[in-house]
């Protein structure tokens, strides 16, 4: 009897043990980026897509600054001229709920304002060629000037099913929220995406936008990634290319993910309050892929 009711104890605490939930969370206060990258997070040096032909993915264009990441890009509306930034977290999330909270910028922090930048937040598996079946994306998009043939302010929810860069043929379920996010003292936003039984459910700020699904939907693990860039087609600040060059930037407050399970925008804010209030900085639980996955910084 002893040895029957120590082994349901054990079958008890074991299924409990595997139905926890696993998180990721990550409030970036480091001393600096090189203690950033020693937890998991790869800055971008690879040339390529997207951006302005010829600019440079500048790793020291991030940093750590009152306890939140920082990307500045910078551009002359020249490719010679121009930085853009981005970093990235291991490739190993696909199911579940995704938040990050950000401050996005509608104006430079030096020059003229007017370029076409993209400050983003989005979770991507490599592209292995044009139109691959297994291509997975999940992404914010925030045009504070405009672009993309709209001169328009606005943030874009895109579920990617698949792409091809070249000439640009895109197959994807999108929605545009129009309206400016990065006016001084309403700068802050908390973006969820959560992925769940063949549908993405997208807020900002605790309102549901929209919800994507179909041939949309996400199929392989991917990375996390914030990126800074400037759209090669769009309006310019009057006399700028070439000219004084323009700096902006995005901060991170924090990211988070908990593996196969839902939770609302509510329930994820009380979660990183709850940490926050206790003292915990950030967790790493979501496992590996298995096979373990090369996890690349450069799309």
């Amino acid at each position: 009897m002893k040895g029957a009711l120590l082994a349901g104890a054990l079958l008890t605490m074991a299924s409990a043990q595997a139905a926890a939930p696993q998180y990721f969370f990550d409030d970036f206060s480091y001393p600096d980026t090189a203690a950033m990258f020693q937890q998991g997070w790869t800055p971008r040096s690879a040339a390529g897509h997207p951006g302005i032909p010829g600019s440079r993915w500048a790793p020291e264009g991030l940093s750590v600054v009152d306890g939140k990441l920082r990307l500045k890009g910078t551009t002359d509306g020249t490719g010679a001229g121009t930085t853009q930034v981005q970093v990235c977290h291991q490739r190993k999330y696909l199911a579940g709920t995704y938040a990050a909270r950000i401050r996005f910028s509608d104006q430079p922090v030096s020059g003229a304002d007017g370029d076409p930048v993209i400050q983003t937040f989005y979770a991507v598996s490599p592209l292995k060629h044009d139109f691959d079946p297994e291509f997975s994306e999940l992404d914010w998009e925030y045009l504070a000037n405009g672009g993309w043939g709209s001169d328009k302010t606005r943030i874009y929810g895109i579920t990617w099913q698949t792409v091809r860069l070249d000439p640009w043929l895109a197959f994807n379920q999108q929605h545009e929220e129009f309206g400016a996010l990065g006016a001084p003292g309403k700068d802050w936003h908390t973006l969820v995406m959560q992925v769940a039984d063949g549908r993405t459910h997208w807020f900002i700020d605790g309102r549901k936008i929209d919800e994507h699904g179909g041939r949309n939907y996400p199929v392989v693990p991917m990375s996390i990634n914030f990126n800074l860039w400037f759209s090669p087609n769009g309006p310019l600040p009057q006399g700028a290319a070439g000219g004084a060059p323009r700096v902006y930037e995005q901060d991170v407050d924090w990211v988070f993910h908990v593996k196969d399970t839902v939770l609302s925008p509510a329930q994820v804010d009380a979660q990183v309050g709850r940490w926050r209030a206790g003292g915990v900085a950030r967790l790493d639980q979501v496992p590996a892929a298995q096979p373990a996955l090369e996890s690349r910084c450069d799309f």
